[in-house]
């Protein structure tokens, strides 16, 4: 954890295997630095003293100390009641990747930085990720007007274009 440009650098994953649970590298098998949002830095910076500057160290532990299991996160966020009472009874925690993947673009991160927060080894399975919404499609087409209309050198539109569409 870097906490003077608040950057999570993630080196491993602890995934279930024959005889218990096992360390290894990330999925790409690369580092990856994910930036703290302001939200959540108190919290991270209060685990961090708690594991005592240890590079190394599991910020987060499971209720005994030890590896956090999908079971146990599942268990600790009251997954189920937490969906249900919000109607999304279908959503699952990998979910929220996809979301935060698509505020980020929403945002203006550019899609290659974002590529590399996710871990992805391709744009292409990033773009997979991202879900924009009405809004963002909405916006899309504003900002591309603003463009078209405000950038010098551009072509006038066709003539009697603009009246065909609008009673289109």
């Amino acid at each position: 954890m870097d906490t003077r440009n608040w950057i999570w650098i993630l080196r491993r994953q602890t995934t279930p295997s024959p005889g218990g649970l096992a360390d290894k590298n990330t999925k790409g098998k690369t580092a990856r630095r994910v930036p703290l949002i302001q939200e959540v830095r108190p919290m991270v910076a209060q685990h961090v003293l708690a594991a005592g500057g240890r590079p190394d160290a599991r910020l987060f532990t499971g209720p005994r100390g030890g590896r956090i299991t999908t079971a146990v996160l599942h268990d600790a966020t009251h997954w189920d009641d937490a969906v249900r009472k919000l109607g999304y009874e279908h959503l699952r925690r990998h979910d929220l990747r996809h979301t935060g993947l698509t505020w980020m673009a929403d945002a203006g991160v550019p899609l290659h930085v974002s590529r590399l927060i996710a871990g992805h080894g391709s744009l292409h399975t990033t773009q997979r990720y991202l879900h924009p919404d009405l809004q963002a499609v909405m916006n899309a087409g504003r900002t591309f007007s603003t463009h078209l209309t405000e950038t010098p050198g551009l072509p006038a539109p066709a003539p009697g274009l603009s009246a065909t569409l609008r009673r289109l």
